[in-house]
């Protein structure tokens, strides 16, 4: 697993030359990433990113840490031409169109995980595959952002992993890809530019990381010899974790990304995928 606490790089690119830049930064309890790109463009120009010593219990302690970043961090003091917040949690579900009814938010959620009712519930269109992410959203996060930039757009993390896989080239074949964070996993299965299955694991040990896995390939009838397996994110060729999936899956890879600010960063080409995987 990646370890560092706290990681800052940039490109050579002077950012006070691009005027009409997009922040895009991602949060969840361990810490946020976030990274400034040219609108015109759409190339990134910078990265930061930066892991909690200890977990946060809560959105209201994740928000106090940032804060604390926030005023020290002069790229964060810029004026952005959008923003683009996400949330990671495994706090989401998708329900297809013809299921969907904003009145029954909370009621989605509660199939798979515990809600509080006083949880604002939010949902992504998630269009290309005629449905909906319903989620609950880090709410002090939203409303600090919102006093330091204005309006804003948000989506939950797994509603942008699932949009990029579907851009894809096309196969027949399923596929099965793994975004790994450090004490949880998505698991998303495509086949022929359809998702087949989408979900989100906990885990702190090996064990429970290769249980969750081949639980999946057996729920969905997954041939562990045929079957090609790739991971994302924070998880690497000598990791426990890689090695105990290779050892039951035969063809394991990782999803690389094609962005230029692998050029100039230290971090592997399939890390930090929801921001910069293309």
């Amino acid at each position: 697993m990646i370890n560092s606490n706290v990681t800052k790089i940039n490109s050579s690119i002077n950012l006070e030359n691009t005027k009409d830049t997009k922040l895009s930064i991602q949060f969840n309890l361990d810490g946020f990433s976030f990274c400034i790109s040219d609108n015109s463009t759409g190339e990134i120009l910078y990265f930061f990113k930066n892991l909690f010593e200890d977990k946060q219990t809560t959105p209201e302690n994740l928000m106090q840490k940032v804060d604390a970043i926030f005023k020290k961090d002069p790229f964060l003091q810029k004026d952005f031409s959008s923003v683009l917040v996400v949330h990671e949690n495994n706090l989401s579900t998708l329900v297809p169109n013809k299921y969907f009814s904003e009145d029954k938010l909370l009621e989605y959620l509660n199939f798979n995980i515990k809600t509080l009712a006083t949880d604002y519930i939010a949902f992504d269109d998630v269009q290309k595959i005629n449905a909906k992410n319903v989620y609950v959203p880090y709410i002090p996060i939203n409303n600090y952002l919102f006093q330091n930039f204005g309006a804003f757009e948000y989506k939950h993390h797994t509603t942008i992993f699932i949009e990029k896989l579907l851009s894809l080239s096309s196969s027949e074949e399923k596929k099965v890809y793994v975004n790994v964070s450090s004490k949880s996993f998505d698991v998303v299965v495509i086949q022929n530019k359809k998702l087949q299955f989408s979900n989100s694991f906990d885990f702190e040990t090996k064990e429970d990381f290769i249980y969750y896995i081949l639980f999946t390939f057996e729920q969905l009838n997954l041939d562990v010899e045929k079957v090609k397996l790739y991971f994302t994110g924070d998880i690497e060729l000598e990791s426990e974790i890689y090695n105990s999936t290779y050892q039951y899956i035969r063809n394991v890879f990782f999803l690389e990304s094609n962005n230029s600010i692998f050029n100039t960063i230290r971090y592997s080409k399939h890390s930090n995928y929801i921001l910069l995987g293309s």
